[in-house]
């Protein structure tokens, strides 16, 4: 019998990231994937800001800057015509290093976690499936086949169900899936192309019923395109081609097709599991959660969902924090995954919605307001708040205490332009921060007690930020704000870890 302290189910993305993350904190853990090989075309491109911000922590992103596409603006057209465009750049410049969207296709993504996984010395096990499980004895007992055909027995501390939308561990653990599916067939286009939707940008058809989006891929006159099929096409998915569906795309936005590299069609459903943990198992990515692709998100909140989870997991297999902090991963990720299906619900059913009315306001108003309400900096800092995940925050929750200045428990850490108080999240370790002067107390308990203490001298922009002057605020390993106390002084900390039965590191004991 083999055993590690995670067994992770599914290669995708979020069992990668979940894998590298625990690999880094010195968990054992194995991960396994039916496939025989990792994915050759992508459907996701997106990586976000937030996401961005986090690979810091694994040195991952400078690799996907430097091998993916920036994309500076998205654009909006209606009849053939351009309508709108809203720059990232110019609206997010003040809030994240990363004020644009990157596209870096799933493909490439995995390989690069797969790379960096195999410096850990771990490798993604193929052609190996989960048949059953049984929580017991402390751990979980896991029956797996492998390429052989042989049954093995795996005994984990915690199993991670990151196997998808027709996860085999959800549907184990007899977790419902509520939710439902478009009608729509959506069809995905990886093409060679030149016209003016063909200019690195990101670009909308808000045109008809359908919906059509045309995402800038590396590499000159490189696109890929998304769109749906509602009419009685949509009857014979399985057999539609690209000439099929392309000649709104020709016509709408003037993309003269010279090459189509991959061409796919595929059905989504909108759904969120009723729980994303049971007892030692959990739920993560695509088999917690899934919805359209409006706005790029599944995978970042996958990624999300994975690195909330490693130093929990790491905390408790160490003996630093006891069970009840897991608890706090379902509390922080469903409510998180409700709003985003429903926001991209909403979004999605506005940019396809049929009939009349519908028609009317899309192509008629929509385009007569939209410039004038994206021309309002509150509603285009919203939107890229909201796309870019810089604004999803555990506020009011178990983690969460006290608020100094204009920041939260909860928060993220507001970024500070032109400054480094980015620089030390690249630790994956407790730590605190203080803008201004941290008083002695505070200094001689964060050297007792190992934890790292970063002071940085008071300055305008700070208080511009939302942070207030002497200020201590503790971050959590995934570098949101655990504490926020104004006093700057350290019996909060004492009471902060001791009322959360948590040790910040190895060793520590009060």
């Amino acid at each position: 019998m083999k055993r590690c302290d995670v067994l992770i189910i599914g290669a995708g993305p979020t069992g990668l990231v979940l894998a590298l993350w625990l690999s880094k904190l010195g968990i054992r853990v194995r991960i396994i994937d039916k496939t025989a090989t990792s994915g050759s075309t992508s459907r996701a491109l997106a990586v976000q800001a937030r996401t961005l911000e986090l690979y810091r922590q694994l040195d991952l992103t400078h690799v996907i800057l430097d091998s993916g596409h920036k994309v500076p603006a998205v654009n909006l057209w209606v009849k053939a015509e351009h309508a709108a465009r809203v720059p990232f750049e110019a609206v997010g410049k003040d809030l994240t290093p990363y004020s644009f969207l990157e596209i870096f296709p799933q493909d490439q993504h995995e390989r690069l976690l797969i790379e960096r996984l195999w410096m850990f010395g771990i490798a993604v096990e193929r052609q190996t499936e989960l048949t059953r499980f049984i929580e017991a004895d402390g751990g979980v007992t896991a029956y797996l086949v492998g390429p052989d055909g042989q049954e093995e027995v795996c005994a984990a501390r915690y199993l991670a169900g990151c196997d998808g939308a027709r996860s085999t561990v959800r549907k184990s653990l007899d977790v419902g899936f509520p939710g439902g599916t478009y009608q729509q067939v959506f069809y995905v286009a990886d093409v060679e192309a030149v016209g003016p939707a063909i200019n690195g940008e990101l670009h909308v058809d808000l045109d008809e019923a359908d919906f059509l989006a045309v995402f800038p891929l590396a590499g000159e006159g490189r696109a890929r395109l998304i769109g749906t099929v509602r009419d009685e096409r949509a009857e014979h998915a399985d057999t539609l081609t690209f000439e099929d569906v392309s000649g709104r795309a020709v016509e709408h936005l003037q993309v003269e097709i010279r090459r189509v590299n991959w061409f796919s069609t595929y059905r989504v459903h909108h759904r969120v599991a009723q729980h994303f943990r049971r007892g030692r198992v959990f739920l993560l990515g695509d088999a917690a959660h899934i919805h359209s692709p409006a706005g790029g998100q599944g995978m970042n909140t996958g990624i999300g969902d994975a690195i909330n989870l490693a130093w929990k997991l790491a905390a408790v297999l160490e003996d630093r924090a006891t069970d009840s902090l897991l608890d706090t991963y379902e509390a922080e990720r469903i409510g998180f995954a409700r709003q985003l299906v429903a926001t991209t619900d909403r979004v999605f059913s506005f940019a396809t919605a049929d009939g009349r009315i519908a028609k009317l306001v899309r192509t008629r108003i929509a385009p007569l307001l939209i410039p004038k309400v994206i021309a309002i900096d509150a509603v285009r800092e919203f939107i890229f708040r909201t796309v870019s995940q810089v604004t999803l925050n555990y506020r009011g929750m178990a983690l969460s205490a006290g608020t100094a200045g204009e920041v939260q428990g909860g928060e993220r850490l507001p970024w500070v332009p032109g400054s480094d108080n980015y620089e030390s999240l690249s630790r994956l370790c407790w730590q605190v921060h203080v803008y201004g002067v941290a008083s002695e107390p505070l200094s001689a308990w964060c050297a007792d007690q190992g934890v790292p203490l970063h002071v940085f001298a008071w300055t305008p922009a700070h208080e511009a930020c939302g942070f207030a002057r002497n200020a201590l605020y503790l971050l959590r390993p995934d570098t949101y704000v655990a504490l926020a106390e104004a006093s700057g002084q350290p019996d909060t900390l004492d009471q902060y870890f001791i009322g959360h039965n948590i040790q910040p590191r190895k060793g520590w004991l009060h």
